[in-house]
């Protein structure tokens, strides 16, 4: 049933009998599978992954690294915990390497962002360091191109 779940991450709009066809099972054994999965905590919710460049909402994304101190007897999961309850973030990674959490974060404006990281993340007792990076353009995300229409009106030298 791992095929489910894929199919199910790259268009969970697809029904219950398109999903039984192409798996060659019966609607019902789809469904009981999608619900057990939920009760379960296997599958986490449903999104949309939207293009918001192509609408009239201001959008800015970072991806801000923090260097923190664990805590005894939490780790790293008592500042992740932190962090992911503001509003702003929207994902929360333990990472290997030169930083310890990457975090992405969302706002209208950069300086939203900015005053976020300066006034709110920075000042947690348990971070050491933060980096921040913004995104100027996505290409890919979640498995989705969002190279499209446009065209680079810049011309060629």
């Amino acid at each position: 049933m791992e095929k489910l779940l894929k199919l199910l991450d790259n268009n969970a709009r697809l029904t219950n009998a398109q999903l039984a066809v192409m798996l060659g099972c019966t609607e019902n054994e789809v469904s009981d599978r999608i619900a057990q999965w939920e009760r379960d905590g296997v599958i986490r919710g449903y999104k949309a992954i939207i293009d918001w460049e192509r609408t009239d909402r201001a959008y800015v994304t970072a991806l801000i690294e923090l260097r923190v101190t664990p805590k005894p007897d939490l780790g790293f999961e008592g500042i992740a915990e932190r962090v992911m309850r503001f509003e702003e973030v929207e994902s929360v990674y333990l990472m290997s390497g030169g930083y310890d959490l990457a975090v992405i974060v969302s706002g209208r404006t950069f300086k939203d962002i900015a005053m976020f990281v300066a006034k709110r993340l920075s000042t947690l007792d348990s971070v050491l360091s933060t980096a921040t990076h913004f995104v100027l353009r996505r290409y890919k995300d979640r498995g989705v191109i969002f190279l499209g229409e446009e065209k680079d009106e810049r011309g060629v030298l």
